[in-house]
C-alpha cells in the first residue's frame, strides 16, 4: 500500500484574497449547509456562514439571538460540503464583544470545531483592539462595516448608512482602523455608493461589497435572496431565479398526486420476486 497521501486541493486563504485587491473581482456567498457548500463551492473564492443563518433558516426576526453552538453546527455542515472556497464563520453577537481573551476563546473554539480558515466580526469602536488582538495570535479576521446586522436593536432597524457627513466620516475611520488592525478584508454593508468607493480606494485590503457599490473589491449576498426564496428581499438584492415559485409548484404537483393516489407508482414501489 502507498504511504503517500492522497492529493488535496488547496483552499481558497486570507493571503489570497488580500492579493485580490483591485484586481479580479472576489465572488462570496453565504451556505448554511453541505448541499448548497458543495453547489456554489465551484463558483465562489469565499463562503460566508453568516449569523443571518437565524433569520434565514431559523426564522428569527434578527441575528441577536444566535447562538455559537449554531454558528458551529453550520460551520462544519459547509466545511464538510465544500472543498476549495475560503470558509468564514460569522462570530454572533456577545461571543467578542466583551474582551479580546473572551474573543480569542470564542474564535479559536469555532476554527478547532469547524476547521473553518477565518472567523468575521462586526466593526466598531470597541472592537479593533479585538481584531489586532486575534490576528497576532494566528486568527484570520474579517471586518465589517456600514449597516451592522448585530446592532439593530441599537441603530433602530435595518436602515442603510453613511448619509451624513458625520456618519459617513465614522464609518470611513472604522474601515481604516480595522484594515489597519489587520483584518484581511472587510465587508461593507448598506452605505452610500459614494461613501463604498472612498472605502475601497483609501483602504489597503479588499472590500466586499453588500448593497454598496460595483467599485468595491468583491460582492456577497445571502444565497437565500439570490435564489428567490423569500416574498421579500432589501434593494440590493438582485434574484437571479425564483425558487420559491419553483418549490410551491413541486409541492402542488406532489399533493395532487397523493390526493388522486397516482404517488407512488410502479417506479417507486418495490415487488415481492416471484416463487
Amino acid at each position: 500500500m502507498s504511504s503517500q497521501r492522497p492529493e488535496t486541493v488547496r483552499r481558497f486563504a486570507a493571503p489570497d484574497v488580500t492579493a485580490r485587491k483591485g484586481k479580479t473581482p472576489i465572488v462570496c456567498l453565504t451556505a448554511y449547509t453541505a448541499p448548497v457548500a458543495e453547489i456554489l463551492d465551484d463558483h465562489c473564492d469565499l463562503l460566508l456562514v453568516g449569523d443571518s443563518v437565524g433569520m434565514v433558516v431559523h426564522g428569527l426576526p434578527n441575528t441577536v439571538g444566535v447562538t455559537l453552538e449554531m454558528m458551529i453546527l453550520h460551520g462544519q455542515a459547509v466545511m464538510r460540503g465544500s472543498k476549495k472556497a475560503m470558509v468564514v464563520v460569522d462570530m454572533p453577537f456577545g461571543s467578542y464583544e466583551g474582551s479580546a481573551e473572551i474573543a480569542y476563546a470564542n474564535a479559536a473554539r469555532l476554527m478547532k470545531e469547524t476547521g473553518c480558515q477565518a472567523v468575521k466580526v462586526e466593526s466598531g469602536p470597541t472592537i479593533i483592539d479585538t481584531i489586532d488582538y486575534l490576528v497576532k495570535r494566528g486568527i484570520p479576521v474579517m471586518g465589517h462595516v456600514g449597516l451592522r446586522p448585530q446592532s439593530v436593536l441599537v441603530d433602530g432597524g435595518f436602515k442603510a448608512r453613511g448619509k451624513t457627513s458625520e456618519e459617513r466620516s465614522r464609518i470611513l475611520e472604522e474601515a481604516r482602523a480595522t484594515a489597519n488592525a489587520g483584518a484581511f478584508c472587510v465587508v461593507v454593508e448598506g452605505v452610500a455608493e459614494g461613501l463604498a468607493r472612498e472605502i475601497t480606494e483609501t483602504i489597503e485590503v479588499p472590500t466586499i461589497g453588500i448593497g454598496a457599490s460595483a467599485g468595491c473589491d468583491g460582492q456577497i449576498l445571502v444565497t437565500d435572496d439570490m435564489l428567490g426564496l423569500f416574498d421579500w428581499t432589501p434593494k440590493f438584492v438582485r434574484r437571479y431565479a425564483d425558487l420559491r415559485g419553483e418549490i410551491s409548484k413541486a409541492a402542488a404537483g406532489y399533493a395532487e398526486d397523493v390526493r388522486e393516489r397516482r404517488f407512488p407508482g410502479p417506479a417507486e414501489i418495490y415487488f415481492a420476486k416471484a416463487g
